[in-house]
């Protein structure tokens, strides 16, 4: 069978790959097991070693104390080699018994399984000998009690004496086996070692003679496969100057015409990923574009707000003055008094636009946290019923289940909540049904949040600009409900948008599920 030739470079080079790839596994492989091996003997092994080398040192010391004892006649010497011994040998033989064993347990631990066996063994052995060592101090301690007075009895002294040096011969007996099998055990490693290394430096010579072989085989095939490649040129160098529009056009079904309707498919992939970044550039202005017109909405709120107050608080003081004056007539009056009604409403209107003004500008970054979606949203919808019921809007909240766990915002959350709930009550103005619903979506990990209302809907030229700043299809609305509730959807990693709907609108949010 003949096969195409991307399927040939394909196999020749993933011999290639599966060659170098064998080689590296097997010296990457070899690596970590020289690197366990060496960390078993000098953190294992070695050190064991050691400590059964302080421990012999110890125990000899000990032992020719003991023998001292027996023939010192001095009482105050006698006192001094019996404190030395209850004060040092006890404590510093325990020390170096309880390293040996967690040095054991250590080594256990990343050990290989051919040597489990024989570290449990050792381990085994440190606790016999700290056993041991247990009785060893009480025969010590009642044979000191006899030295240690001015005129011991000669006979108990000596029988005493016998029983410890009797125990302390065991004691260097069982040491010397422990230290001279790890010793062994050093030696046999040491030579297993010399004789793997021998045969792992031949594989791994003989390995990359291999893959070098291969390597330059597989690059011959390559470079003949590809030379009919060269007709191509002129027609692939205007793709690479940026000209995607151009199609090669290439007829047939051998290798070329194969290779050229690859390149024709990567200069349309290319063209779409082109349209994409575009897309991205757009949004990336429209965000710097919100930035700029909320640094701008903020200084001009800020101006605005210390006026404001003033005209409000005079208002307020002409209204009081207002009810004490006296008029021509009453319809004078009452002018006077709607008059002021009306400049105060118009103040309080401009206030909320510039505290909405302001929100937009001031809105900082989520504080996420996790927070059940469901109680969430029933307690916006509990906090807004009575607005609702005043609008003749009933509301039906939809859950799958109780709880739905979300990273998020509470108060930015509740704050696009109530944002969409107002655009759906203003947008049923003889009333109508609010549904809000949540979903899990378990296959993307998202949480769905939908609010539907059966209110006028949203033509399809206002869809497209819905969520633009300062767009709006009301009258006396400021455009900056939905863009908040987006720029807070967005700022969860989630997604806003309008689903189509046969009455009404629905909003759809994603939002990760925590």
């Amino acid at each position: 069978m003949r096969l195409s030739l991307a399927t040939r470079i394909f196999v020749g080079y993933a011999v290639v790959l599966a060659t170098f790839g064998a080689v590296s596994v097997f010296s990457v492989t070899e690596l970590r097991r020289n690197q366990i091996e060496s960390r078993l003997d000098g953190e294992g092994y070695l050190a064991l070693t050691q400590t059964t080398s302080a421990i012999e040192t110890f125990h000899k010391n000990q032992s020719q104390d003991t023998a001292r004892l027996r023939d010192e006649k001095n009482l105050e010497t006698r006192r001094a080699l019996i404190r030395l011994a209850r004060l040092y040998f006890p404590s510093l033989m325990s020390e170096k018994l309880d390293t040996g064993r967690a040095t054991t347990r250590r080594v256990l631990e990343f050990a290989p399984e051919s040597e489990k066996s024989f570290l449990v063994d050792v381990s085994r052995r440190f606790d016999d000998l700290k056993l041991r060592y247990g009785e060893y101090e009480t025969t010590a301690e009642s044979a000191f009690l006899v030295l240690d007075r001015p005129n011991p009895d000669p006979d108990a002294a000596n029988e005493r004496l016998d029983k410890v040096q009797t125990l302390e011969t065991a004691l260097g007996s069982s040491i010397r086996l422990l230290q001279g099998s790890l010793e062994a055990r050093i030696r046999e490693r040491v030579r297993q070692n010399q004789e793997r290394e021998r045969r792992t430096g031949i594989a791994i010579i003989a390995l990359s003679v291999l893959a070098i072989a291969v390597g330059l085989i597989a690059t011959g095939i390559a470079a003949r496969s590809l030379r009919p490649v060269r007709t191509l040129i002129e027609g692939v160098s205007k793709i690479g100057r940026g000209d995607y529009s151009t199609k090669l056009g290439v007829q047939g079904d051998d290798d070329i015409a194969v290779l050229a309707r690859e390149f024709d498919a990567m200069a349309k992939s290319l063209q779409q990923r082109e349209e994409l970044l575009r897309q991205k550039q757009d949004e990336l202005l429209r965000a710097e574009q919100l930035a700029a017109m909320g640094k701008m909405s903020a200084q001009i709120a800020h101006e605005v707000r210390n006026p404001l107050s003033s005209i409000g608080l005079n208002a307020e003081m002409l209204s009081e003055v207002i009810e004490h004056a006296k008029f021509d007539s009453v319809e004078a009056a009452k002018e006077a008094r709607d008059l002021l009604a009306s400049v105060s409403k118009e103040v309080d209107h401009l206030a909320d636009i510039t505290e909405e003004y302001l929100r937009l500008a001031r809105l900082p970054g989520p504080a996420l946290n996790v927070c059940n979606a469901v109680a969430l949203v029933s307690e916006v919808l509990a906090f807004s019923r009575e607005e609702l019921e005043r609008a003749n809007v009933k509301v039906s909240q939809v859950n799958d289940v109780e709880e739905l766990p979300v990273n998020a915002d509470e108060n930015q959350l509740r704050q696009m909540l109530l944002n969409l709930i107002r655009n759906s009550r203003e947008a049923m103005p003889a009333g109508g049904l609010l549904t809000v619903s949540l979903t899990r979506n378990e296959a993307k990990h998202l949480i769905e949040l939908r609010v539907a209302d059966t209110g006028t809907g949203i033509s399809e030229e206002a869809k497209a600009r819905m969520f633009e700043p300062f767009f709006t299809t009301k009258r006396g609305g400021t455009g900056l409900g939905l863009s908040l509730s987006r720029h807070i959807v967005e700022g969860h990693g989630g997604t806003i948008s309008i689903e189509p709907s046969p009455v009404g609108t629905t909003f759809l949010i994603t939002l990760t599920a925590a």
